[in-house]
């Protein structure tokens, strides 16, 4: 059986503008295995959200593929995207505004399965609601209580519980918990990973903890500007930064150690490159320290250590 759940293939997604075309995600190819992270990483605005809602098909690619268990998405319609729809779902960000206030916790959790499984009665849809909160840790005391009436950490995990209902074998977790408070966080991530080994769920986890992404990851992917500039496993990425960009945020991870408290920060000066019809080289040459004219030309992953791979020419020469 092939390993890999999901893979996308130069994917793109642009947004035109009055002024001009928004190049939100480009180029970018990536490989998913069954039961395993790819952490997302990056500043604001560098397009890790975007990418994962083209992903599931919330927006539509401007241009690629995206290939669930080798079937290609983009192409599929009606009853055909339907019947995949189900195994690809999203925990989104705040815990809050993306739950109906109007609806009960019961009622957000029963809501996917009565639109995708309406042959379900409502006995069937109940027990299966129950089940999906006990997995996730809700008390059945909330069965019946509404998003205000909760904290953000229950509220996360009913997000969570309405991503479990159908069942999927693929989630992007959307910054799942940057609204919440560090003791939050830890109970959400253990309980993310906990339901990964049960059900061999694969994640695309995007996040700016790297404490976080480093904690949850198996491989990690890290983007500038709607492209992918390195890529490693999660050991490897901490272990060698390669790229410029990477280095800066790894050195800008705080500290305990207070051995490592006089350790040089990669401070990036400059400025952040224009988003709107970028010039077709390193969008990152504004603020690298190594910039040169080489830079100026397209800029492309090559793999510069066994399984380690990079976008930048003086990197990799």
């Amino acid at each position: 059986m092939n390993d890999i759940l999901l893979e996308t293939v130069n994917l793109k997604k642009h947004f035109p503008t009055n002024a001009g075309v928004v190049h939100a995600v480009d180029d970018v190819t990536l490989q998913i295995r069954r039961g395993e992270t790819l952490g997302v990483v990056g500043e604001s605005g560098c397009g890790k959200s975007t990418l994962g809602r083209t992903i599931i098909r919330l927006y539509e690619p401007t241009e690629g593929d995206v290939k669930f268990e080798g079937k290609s998405i983009p192409g599929l319609k009606g009853k055909e995207f339907k019947k995949l729809q189900p195994n690809m779902q999203m925990i989104f960000q705040d815990p809050y505004s993306s739950l109906n206030p109007r609806m009960s916790v019961s009622n957000i959790i029963a809501e996917p399965i009565k639109v995708c499984n309406p042959s379900m009665n409502k006995a069937q849809r109940m027990e299966k609601v129950e089940r999906t909160m006990e997995l996730c840790g809700i008390p059945p005391r909330l069965f019946n209580v509404y998003p205000h009436e909760m904290d953000g950490g229950r509220r996360q995990r009913v997000g969570l519980a309405r991503a479990l209902a159908l069942d999927p074998k693929f989630i992007v977790c959307d910054e799942p918990v940057s609204a919440l408070d560090v003791s939050i966080q830890a109970q959400i991530l253990n309980l993310l990973m906990d339901l990964q080994e049960r059900q061999q769920l694969s994640y695309m986890f995007i996040t700016h903890d790297l404490c976080v992404v480093r904690h949850i990851s198996h491989n990690i992917m890290v983007m500038y500007m709607g492209q992918v500039v390195e890529y490693a496993s999660r050991e490897e990425l901490f272990a060698h930064q390669i790229h410029p960009y990477t280095r800066a945020l790894l050195s800008a991870i705080p500290t305990t150690d207070l051995n490592r408290r006089n350790q040089e920060k990669l401070l990036l000066k400059g400025e952040v490159a224009n988003p709107i019809n970028p010039a077709p080289g390193c969008r990152f040459a504004p603020r690298c320290p190594y910039a040169s004219e080489k830079c100026r030309e397209p800029q492309r992953l090559t793999e510069a250590a066994p399984g380690h791979f990079v976008a930048c020419h003086a990197c990799v020469t």
